[in-house]
């Protein structure tokens, strides 16, 4: 599993040109499954995002964690994180996961979040976003 966690002050998602989803203050996770990854992976990332301290305190100290400050999460799916560029000019994705094990991954992934009292919004699993 790959996770590319980036802080927001907003995100949304366009698919043909329509806004599906937004957020407010917090992140927008791009993630990717691979053929090995299980869902006691997914919680332990999950876990590990929603406390992730990358957030400033009154004393600007990044000390504070999405939990702490009520944050939003917009989360993607984005299998393109293993592309393999080693070899030639075209990426592999070998190391991408089957499309229907990534999306169950992906749909746990988001559940998971929201479980935990995470306001989660979410992009078109396979869509062009």
């Amino acid at each position: 599993m790959k996770v590319v966690v980036q802080r927001v002050k907003s995100a949304n998602c366009v698919v043909n040109g329509e806004v599906v989803s937004s957020t407010n203050h917090g992140y927008m996770l791009l993630v990717s499954f691979t053929h090995s990854d299980t869902i006691e992976e997914v919680k332990k990332m999950a876990r590990k995002v929603a406390y992730l301290r990358v957030f400033e305190d009154e004393n600007e100290k990044m000390n504070l964690s999405l939990n702490d400050i009520q944050g939003e999460l917009l989360v993607i799916s984005q299998f393109t994180l293993y592309g393999d560029c080693r070899k030639g000019r075209r990426p592999s994705f070998d190391k991408a996961g089957e499309p229907a094990i990534a999306k169950e991954l992906y749909e746990k992934t988001c559940e998971y979040f929201k479980e935990n009292g995470i306001t989660t919004e979410t992009g078109r699993f396979a869509a062009d976003m």
